[in-house]
């Protein structure tokens, strides 16, 4: 109980400094959102989406789950993309993964956790997919690394196929999804070299992205 106790006073610190700084703040912020952002990321608790990228609450709509995953069968995951594409008109959709990802390593070690072992199934038809790549690399840290750059890749190719980003294509809405890697180690991230702005645009940007996946030593 000491430990919600504490979580509420630092609400109300954290509220009463807001107010100082900026009187108008909460004022504007009730009054609605208005992002241009989509955040799909990681729900690993050391990945904070508004502070990696330097944006104040309002300005990001996020949805987390287990190792950044998109699947057509998430109805969570879909409901906020189709909010945030139809209803906030957002031009931007960021999966971001990240290095040392405990869900990846989870399933390219095909280490039981549990009901997540369900879930982490998707990752692990990326590794199977890509094992191509993966047994090339000796390194067990690199191949987690590089597991973690070709699930972001996937992701970005599902969300892609989605209904709700293709229509938003169809009807000529201006909307781009990008694939992102964030780092623990220095607080940076790496694009993936996958940014989707047409249908058409899939297909040679997922073979870039590929082709950018080091086979060998880490990624510059």
């Amino acid at each position: 109980m000491k430990d919600i106790l504490k979580l509420l006073q630092n609400n109300r610190e954290w509220a009463d400094r807001i107010e100082r700084e900026d009187p108008e703040f909460f004022h504007q912020l009730a009054k609605q959102q208005n992002p241009e952002y989509l955040w799909i990321g990681c729900s690993d608790s050391r990945v904070p989406a508004n502070q990696i990228i330097g944006m104040a609450p309002g300005e990001v709509f996020v949805h987390r789950n287990v190792a950044n995953v998109v699947v057509h069968t998430d109805l969570n995951c879909l409901s906020v993309i189709q909010y945030a594409v139809d209803q906030l008109k957002i031009k931007h959709i960021l999966i971001v993964g990240h290095y040392g990802c405990g869900g990846v390593h989870a399933a390219l070690n095909k280490v039981r956790v549990g009901l997540a072992d369900n879930w982490l199934r998707h990752v692990g038809d990326v590794a199977q997919k890509h094992n191509d790549i993966l047994s090339q690399i000796e390194d067990p840290e690199l191949r987690h690394a590089r597991l973690c750059e070709l699930n972001v890749i996937e992701q970005v190719v599902n969300a892609c196929h989605s209904t709700i980003v293709q229509d938003a294509w169809a009807r000529g809405q201006k909307l781009m999804v990008h694939g992102w890697v964030y780092s623990l180690r220095d607080g940076r991230v790496s694009e993936m070299g996958i940014d989707v702005g047409a249908p058409e645009d899939l297909q040679p940007a997922y073979e870039k992205a590929l082709s950018f996946v080091p086979r060998r030593g880490k990624r510059h």
